[in-house]
């Protein structure tokens, strides 16, 4: 399914180690598809509806998704520290981060408009 392509390549890379972690936003439509295919392969994940129809699959290793188990399902009311944990579970470069969280613990960001910036 065409659709679903970008969650089919993300799968790839988890299987040949590339990520530990994985978050992808997709059509809500697909939600049971996406969550048989995690189940077939074994994956742990977790899935939040977001706004639009949308849903927000975090899928990889047990030990990541139960972090992010424990974390607020809306990105944009996330604590800035579980906003770093998030980025670098997800493989965003570390010195970025490091920007990001002082930029945030400074008030020069504002998470509840655009999270992942």
């Amino acid at each position: 399914m065409s659709d679903l392509r970008v969650f089919n390549h993300h799968i790839y890379e988890f299987k040949k180690g590339i990520r530990n972690l994985i978050l992808t936003t997709e059509n809500a439509k697909y939600k049971d598809i996406i969550s048989e295919r995690l189940q077939k392969e074994n994956i742990a994940y977790k899935i939040d509806e977001i706004a639009g129809n949308k849903i927000n699959v975090y899928f990889g290793e047990q030990e990541c998704v139960n972090v992010v188990k424990s974390f607020n399902p809306k990105l944009c009311d996330l604590t800035p520290e579980q906003d770093f944990i998030l980025g670098i579970m997800l493989g965003y470069d570390r010195l970025k981060q490091c920007v990001r969280y002082n930029k945030i613990k400074n008030g020069e960001i504002k998470l509840g408009k655009h999270p992942q910036e």
